[in-house]
């Protein structure tokens, strides 16, 4: 049986330095000059990965649809964040909201074993919208911002 982990304990960063947009699939020693900034106070972790784009084909003589996978687009994730005025990262993640430049990210997952090195996510993303949001009465204004990924996610599993 495979183990569980829970999601407390990740934290998420943004590259202190825009990226160009990857013509191919990025791996991780495409991130390994980045200087990292977290975005502190993260809530919601939004998904994240590859879905598969449907071409549609109707054959007459079949007298039915065939379909072929197309390209494949790793997702829109939407986070949220407790809003916090002088963290440098929601700063950073606002800034990159107004811009149309690709930002690296790196989610690190709180799953190291004893001694080890915890998985990591790396992808390239451009940032749609940084929103605050309120609540009800007992809930903290939140940031809410999209990011629209334009990589593939590399994943670095944990390691002893």
């Amino acid at each position: 049986m495979a183990d569980l982990y829970a999601v407390a304990g990740a934290k998420i960063y943004i590259g202190t330095v825009a990226m160009a947009r990857p013509d191919d699939d990025v791996d991780e020693s495409d991130f390994s000059g980045v200087t990292w900034t977290e975005i502190a106070d993260w809530t919601q972790c939004g998904a994240f990965g590859d879905t598969r784009s449907v071409i549609t084909t109707q054959v007459i003589s079949r007298k039915r649809d065939v379909k072929l996978g197309g390209t494949l687009n790793a997702g829109q994730m939407q986070n949220q964040f407790a809003t916090n005025t002088g963290d440098a990262g929601q700063v950073a993640l606002i800034a990159a909201a107004a811009g149309n430049s690709n930002w690296p990210f790196k989610i690190e997952w709180d799953d190291a074993p004893s001694g080890g090195t915890p998985t990591l996510n790396y992808f390239i993303g451009l940032v749609t919208s940084a929103q605050q949001a309120g609540g009800g009465a007992n809930t903290v204004r939140q940031l809410n911002a999209t990011i629209e990924i334009n990589s593939n996610i590399v994943d670095v599993p944990a390691a002893a």
